[in-house]
């Protein structure tokens, strides 16, 4: 008998993890594809979707055109009755330091041995909210409430990071539910807000994020980028 139990707890410890994967993967797919951006970045959509926030509101993988004619790649966004909010997910181990105004922040491994400079995550989503009201106001004339929560995935710690603008926020995913709460009380900043609109523009910056030619062209600028620093 003891061991007609334990054979089923250990069906339970296997079966239960695979369910639950299913299960996720089966939410994942309402918004958007399982071998679509990282990881991490799936990871928030199916947090968002947890949350409550409808599939029809949630965006993966965007690339929103410039003024430029260059795309902003956005990693996730949701529209909700405050206003827009964009995420950028980051995944870093060690310590990080850095300051919302500063260029560049610092990641700190080895005890100190080791430190590597990676661009203000912060910086890297404001040029997307700036993507995203250029947008909007070219099709509404509107200036839509937009929020900038940077996720920090890995086994990170912040040591120091300060200085952080308003309507911004660098989290690790285990507070998200606090953020999108924090957020979520602002209903009234968003009153004129024509969220059908803002989600017809999401929808579509999705669609670029499908197109091969807008990736690659995406990939060259960033790359382009990357080696005059």
């Amino acid at each position: 008998m003891i061991a007609v139990v334990a054979i089923i707890f250990s069906l339970c410890l296997i079966a239960v993890p695979l369910w639950n994967s299913y299960k996720d993967r089966r939410l994942l797919r309402t918004v958007t594809s399982p071998d679509r951006g990282t990881r991490s970045e799936r990871h928030l959509v199916v947090k968002l979707l947890k949350r409550g926030i409808p599939s029809q509101a949630v965006f993966h993988d965007l690339y929103v055109r410039r003024q430029s004619g260059n795309y902003s790649q956005i990693d996730v966004a949701t529209v909700t009755k405050a206003g827009i909010i964009l995420f950028e997910v980051k995944e870093y181990s060690g310590w990080l330091f850095g300051k919302g105004y500063q260029s560049h922040w610092c990641q700190v491994l080895a005890y100190g041995k080791v430190k590597h400079r990676f661009y203000n995550p912060i910086k890297q989503n404001e040029t997307h909210i700036a993507s995203i009201r250029h947008c909007l106001r070219h099709c509404t004339g509107a200036n839509f409430p937009v929020y900038s929560v940077i996720v920090f995935y890995g086994n990170c710690v912040f040591r120091d990071i300060s200085c952080i603008p308003d309507n911004t926020f660098v989290i690790k995913p285990g507070v998200l539910p606090e953020v999108m709460d924090r957020i979520l009380r602002r209903k009234a900043d968003a009153a004129c807000m024509n969220e059908g609109e803002a989600i017809r523009l999401l929808r579509e910056a999705v669609m670029n994020g499908a197109n091969p030619q807008i990736v690659a062209q995406h990939s060259q600028m960033v790359r382009s980028i990357t080696n005059c620093h």
